[in-house]
């Protein structure tokens, strides 16, 4: 289980990057809303689970400019409840999280709303890498995931992508599958 919350947590670090920070001085409250996780990956196949079911992310911009993710995941017939705070970096599109074990960085796709958010760092004393497609809607895109899979090739990734389901509620600790 605790590499399961890793590898959320990895990708909920993914996701905080929602959107292209602002130039320097402007609004960066901009990032904050919800957003809707439509496909991911990870290399880490063997010891993480994929979600049965995931929420929309809740993502909130803190004073400085660091952010926190909120989003609930249907894992194993349970729903985990998981927020992860980012630490903004000197570099703009770059955030840092678990005392700097994990570098997230941020693709904007050529599709409006949508991103990739893209993650390295150690889970279990080994290094893992998770990339995330998100945008503002629900709906699929398919201009938007053909982004993703060009992306996806050339860092090498050649595991299969994951779309999970979506709902707008899951409550911590229920044994039942949410409603959709």
């Amino acid at each position: 289980m605790k590499a399961l919350l890793l590898a959320v947590g990895l990708g909920l670090i993914t996701v905080l990057q929602a959107q292209e920070p602002p130039a320097s001085g402007e609004d960066t409250t901009a990032m904050s809303g919800k957003w809707y996780m439509k496909a991911m990956i990870t290399d880490r196949e063997t010891s993480w689970k994929k979600p049965e079911l995931v929420t929309p992310l809740t993502l909130t911009v803190l004073e400085g400019g660091n952010m926190k993710a909120k989003t609930t995941l249907l894992i194993n017939g349970q729903c985990k409840e998981v927020e992860l705070m980012l630490e903004k970096t000197s570099e703009p599109n770059k955030y840092m999280a678990y005392g700097g074990k994990r570098v997230v960085y941020i693709e904007p796709t050529e599709v409006k709303d949508h991103y990739i958010f893209y993650c390295e760092g150690e889970i279990q004393g080994e290094q893992a890498r998770m990339a995330k497609l998100v945008g503002r809607d629900p709906e699929s895109n398919e201009e938007a995931l053909e982004n993703f899979r060009e992306f996806l090739r050339a860092k090498g990734f050649n595991q299969e992508i994951f779309s999970p389901k979506q709902s707008d509620t899951c409550s911590p600790g229920t044994d039942q599958e949410p409603e959709a």
